[in-house]
């Protein structure tokens, strides 16, 4: 329904209700991003824009997180599990949809001395752990990762058999490389991206068309 003068602005959402974040950032010179974060549709842009640029590029960052179909995808709408009790329920969760439910840990827990992998996994105690550098990166990476050591209980190599487990989940080769990305951005010394906790799912150049 159209707004009528006087009224105050509702408050900006996507097409399927999901909260709109504008976030401005006086580090951004001329690149428009948007992702998801804890369920809201985030678009950062430079500081310097006006709020007829604002309005613009939110809508066309907004149409390309609807084309890659971010949100459905990969489950940005709910809440990251950021308690054990809430990882162990996630990893059910994940364990019967994609798992067919045959893989059962006794415990999955977040832990912060991990310092060489993401996550491990011990068959003979039906243990999981995932590092807590997980957090901040975005939920379908986790749910890899989650997955990955669910796999793990049921084949313990990395042989034909356990990348099968994983074929059927979508993200697989795309958290692939996004954590290949992050190795090798630690390795050399660079730091994450002035955003933060969420990577841009979507990125632009707003100089650039």
């Amino acid at each position: 329904m159209p707004r009528t003068a006087g009224q105050p602005a509702l408050p900006l959402t996507t097409d399927d209700g999901a909260p709109v974040v504008v976030r401005r950032s006086a580090r951004r010179r001329r690149t428009v991003a948007a992702f998801w974060e804890d369920g809201n549709a985030v678009v950062a842009i430079p500081a310097h824009f006006t709020k007829a640029q604002e309005s613009e590029w939110v809508r066309r960052m907004l149409d390309k997180l609807k084309r890659q179909g971010e949100r459905g995808a990969h489950g940005a709408g709910r809440r990251r599990p950021a308690s054990d009790t809430a990882l162990a329920a996630h990893a059910a969760e994940l364990s019967s949809k994609y798992l067919g439910g045959r893989s059962i840990p006794t415990s999955v827990r977040w832990v912060s001395n991990q310092k060489s992998r993401w996550g491990s996994a011990t068959p003979a105690d039906g243990t999981i752990r995932l590092s807590d550098k997980l957090q901040p990166m975005p939920q379908w990476v986790i749910d890899y990762v989650l997955l990955h050591e669910l796999a793990h209980l049921l084949v313990a190599g990395h042989n034909a058999a356990f990348w099968r487990l994983l074929e059927a989940y979508p993200e697989t080769q795309r958290a692939k490389a996004f954590l290949e990305g992050v190795a090798f951005a630690t390795s050399r010394g660079l730091g994450p991206d002035e955003e933060g906790a969420g990577a841009p799912a979507a990125g632009w150049d707003a100089d650039a068309d």
